[in-house]
């Protein structure tokens, strides 16, 4: 029998000073069986600094011609793709080729550096593309602060994350490994 989805509630607070953007969200997150603490976690922290009206998350791990998290227009196009983890080449330029803006949180310690070392040539022809890595440590912390129910304060400056739950404060600094060239 097919283990189910955990459903985990998380009402987020951003502050983001950087897009002036000030709101607070009531997510449902399904986290797929073979889904850790620490790839959930990132993806609501992708949520958190991209956070728009219109973003949504995805089937994700279930759906492979959906990103993690998206924001469409009323005409269906999608504006901004989000993707985590180490995909690979042909997954960024399908990415690249369906949405205006994409953007690759990834993670993993060592193997990031080495995805990133082996791909990174490879990616020069998509102007569209953003990737920030997120360190080991970091997101180790992070996944540390999941509960079923949780409730989480963004602050996010000059590109520096504060999260902050009841019982401790994490900051982040994402590396930029690649701008996008047409924001």
């Amino acid at each position: 029998m097919a283990q189910k989805a955990t459903v985990f509630k998380a009402d987020i607070h951003i502050a983001d000073m950087d897009r002036s953007y000030y709101a607070a969200h009531n997510l449902t997150i399904a986290r797929h069986p073979s889904e850790t603490d620490e790839r959930m976690m990132i993806r609501i922290l992708a949520f958190a600094l991209n956070a728009h009206e219109d973003l949504h998350f995805t089937k994700g791990l279930s759906a492979e011609n959906e990103p993690e998290i998206w924001k469409k227009n009323l005409v269906g196009e999608t504006l901004l793709w989000i993707e985590l983890g180490l995909p690979d080449e042909k997954r960024i330029r399908k990415a690249c080729q369906r949405a205006r803006q994409v953007i690759l949180y990834t993670y993993g310690g060592g193997a990031a550096n080495i995805w990133w070392s082996a791909i990174l040539h490879k990616l020069d022809r998509f102007d569209n593309l953003s990737i920030y890595n997120l360190h080991k440590e970091i997101t180790d912390i992070l996944a540390g602060m999941a509960k079923r129910t949780m409730e989480l304060h963004f602050c996010i400056e000059d590109q520096q994350v504060t999260v902050n739950d009841s019982e401790q404060s994490l900051v982040i600094e994402p590396d930029i490994w690649r701008a996008s060239r047409n924001r």
